[in-house]
């Protein structure tokens, strides 16, 4: 006879391996066309520092805009992952962490199917705080 214990043991396992199959699946899918950002974006500054105040800003507009796809770790797991055909990329990879800040405002700015433009939904310094939040996930 099972006990009330094993069960909920054995229930909290399969969540958990679960969360981890869909976080992989997340990485497996392909990454989509190369997305380089022109030499000028690229060699773009900040201008916004990134100060207790932005990273906020930058952390509620995530919630309101990207966490969706791009998940809350910005791990590309995001609920509306699934149904996108590429990956939406690891933010907290080695990898991402090498893009300037201006390639990552001009992609948040420009947009490229499936991400939308946040041109017209965001101001040039609420894009930038979300660049500043989102250098807050490197190897989360």
């Amino acid at each position: 006879m099972k006990t009330i214990g094993s069960v909920l043991s054995a229930s909290a396992l399969a969540v958990v391996l679960l969360l981890a199959a869909s976080t992989a699946n997340a990485q497996e899918k392909p990454k989509g066309k190369p997305w380089p950002a022109p030499d000028n974006a690229v060699k773009m500054k900040n201008p916004v520092k990134a100060d207790d105040a932005s990273v906020a800003e930058g952390k509620e507009l995530w919630a309101q805009h990207c966490k969706s796809c791009h998940g809350a770790k910005g791990k590309g797991d995001g609920t509306k992952a699934e149904k996108i055909d590429i990956s939406c990329g690891d933010f907290t990879s080695a990898e991402f962490a090498k893009a300037s800040d201006g390639e990552l405002f001009w992609k948040t700015t420009e947009g490229r199917k499936p991400m939308p433009s946040f041109k017209e939904k965001l101001s040039d310094n609420e894009r930038w705080s979300v660049i500043n939040y989102v250098r807050t996930l490197k190897g989360k």
